[in-house]
């Protein structure tokens, strides 16, 4: 007879070794949980009908609102990819510092950041970044390893750098978990983590992250000036001052403007991530249709007024039709923005229009395009989080929770020893599995044991520093060599003079600014909590 720990381990190493093969993550996940449910069943030590819990599983997690930020969210990062915004963006910032020593680095890591506030789809931008940066970089002299390091590790940030598709799944995993730690300890009335304090406990975080990649881009240039050299000024100067300012703000526009409305209203209280998704959403519709054609953009520009202007004026009134009384100045409020949603309907056809009849860079239709992708990573995120349910079942009702718990509990060290066992962890499979499988595998199973734990005497280990310290993780593992993703990434659309190893050269910098980084949080976890603290109480 095969003990329930046994078959635990077995299911776990089964699945780790299906998903390094290739196979679908969603269809190893829930096959590997339903056979060794039934191998357990027909040996006596599992009980089929916790499967029965499994179609709730489904239902809860179709009909759980926060998740439909991610497909919101996924359509405005590749719109905004699609339709060259980066592109812009990156020609112009390049412009602005390139008179400087590194200054082309530091355009890199500033863009990087704007469009993980803007997009969060890491992917797609060590791609654009690498297409659009690095043979500029390389022709102007740049040293190959500053240049390859500094577009992975920028192409990274829309890990942790809100609003992020990780943090809201992240958010999601970290709110039942932290529910379930508290049931655990006794406590009926259980306090909740959103995804809107992960996103304010990874801003502060995000922002360092960028802060530091730019103070080591500055001590580079001072060591090896002529590694990093300045643009000719000559070459700068192909246009009056007033035409490149008028350029470079129509290019920040974009991404400030996405920042402003989706981050700002959800910092600020206004919506929640699903709502401010769907604001970007729209805004990236209304920004696409703009860059095409910004000499005919007066509609789209009335239709972007529409929706700052709804949301102002939704800051301070009622807006609700369901209730009892309202009150004049909120009928007014309600008929004002009555008539700015026809004035934002009327910019999002434009946009619509323009999206369906531009080309992007592949040659097909922008809108066509964009839907098409959104599509499939939404699909993927989807049936991978059913897949994981059916296997965390199986994984719970063979005791794996228990066997963890005693582990964690039982390790030298106490919560430090148990904090850096699932760091560990969640680094090395970060090397070989996307950070879907990371996040709906290993937090569900980790994180109801660590949010028990206490981090200090009296106090208990917070779930938003617990959440960020994960995702700067992850970000670091993607980043590492020989496996990390974003590597993969660079070098698929490297130019041929650019081997693995100046890659690998080039990320080691800043996998350890990504290391110290985890180690002030681990001293300073203040920086994580502070603004959720000031901003939610």
């Amino acid at each position: 007879m095969i003990s329930p720990e046994l078959l635990c381990v077995l299911m776990f190493l089964t699945t780790f070794a299906l998903l390094l093969s290739g196979f679908p993550v969603a269809f190893v996940l829930s096959g590997t949980g339903a056979l060794f449910a039934f191998i357990g069943a027909a040996m006596g030590v599992f009980d089929l009908s916790l499967l029965t819990a499994f179609p709730q599983r489904i239902f809860s997690t179709m009909s759980n609102e926060v998740l439909v930020a991610v497909p919101l969210f996924v359509f405005m990062g590749v719109m905004l990819e699609r339709s060259r915004v980066a592109e812009e963006l990156l020609e112009n910032m390049g412009r602005l510092f390139g008179s400087l020593p590194g200054g082309l680095a530091y355009s890199v890591c500033i863009v990087g950041a704007l469009l993980a506030a803007s997009t969060g789809i890491v992917g797609a931008t060590v791609v654009t970044m690498g297409l659009l940066s690095l043979p500029t970089m390389l022709k102007r002299g740049y040293s190959i390893t500053l240049a390859t390091g500094t577009i992975a590790a920028s192409g990274t940030l829309g890990q942790i750098i809100p609003p992020s598709i990780v943090l809201v799944l992240l958010g999601e995993q970290l709110s039942n978990s932290y529910q379930q730690a508290q049931f655990a300890m006794g406590i009926f009335s259980p306090d909740t983590i959103t995804a809107n304090d992960l996103f304010a406990g990874a801003l502060l975080p995000g922002l360092m992250l960028v802060g530091m990649y730019i103070t080591y881009q500055i001590i580079f240039v001072m060591i090896a000036p002529h590694k990093a050299p300045a643009i000719p000024q000559e070459e700068l100067d192909t246009s009056s001052k007033a035409e490149f300012y008028k350029s470079l703000l129509s290019s920040l526009f974009a991404p400030l403007i996405l920042i402003l409305a989706v981050l700002g209203s959800i910092l600020g209280g206004l919506a929640s991530p699903t709502e401010a998704a769907a604001v970007g959403s729209i805004g990236s519709i209304l920004l696409a249709g703009y860059r095409i054609n910004p000499e005919k953009g007066l509609w789209i520009l009335i239709g972007g007024f529409s929706v700052f202007a709804m949301i102002f004026i939704s800051s301070f009134t009622d807006m609700r039709l369901n209730v009892d009384v309202i009150s004049l100045p909120n009928k007014i409020a309600i008929g004002v923005c009555s008539i700015l949603s026809i004035f934002m309907t009327i910019g999002i056809l434009v946009g619509l229009k323009r999206t369906f009849g531009e080309l992007d860079r592949t040659n097909q239709k922008i809108l066509v395009s964009v839907m098409r992708t959104t599509m499939e990573i939404s699909s993927m995120v989807f049936i991978i989080l059913v897949g994981a349910a059916l296997f965390s079942l199986a994984f719970r009702g063979f005791g794996g929770d228990e066997y963890i718990e005693h582990i964690l509990t039982d390790l030298p060290g106490g919560t430090i020893g148990a904090v850096l066992l699932v760091m560990l962890v969640m680094f090395i499979m970060g090397f070989f599995l996307d950070f879907l499988e990371i996040v709906f595998i290993v937090v569900p199973i980790v994180a109801p044991i660590l949010l028990q734990m206490e981090i200090a005497p009296g106090v208990l280990m917070s779930p938003v520093w617990l959440g960020v310290m994960m995702a700067i993780n992850l970000q670091t593992s993607f980043l590492t060599p020989p496996f990390g993703f974003a590597l993969f990434y660079l070098r698929g659309v490297a130019p041929p003079e650019v081997i693995t190893m100046h890659i690998y050269k080039g990320v080691i910098p800043f996998v350890l600014i990504q290391l110290l980084a985890l180690v002030l949080l681990w001293f300073y976890p203040g920086i994580s909590t502070w603004l959720p603290t000031a901003i939610y109480g």
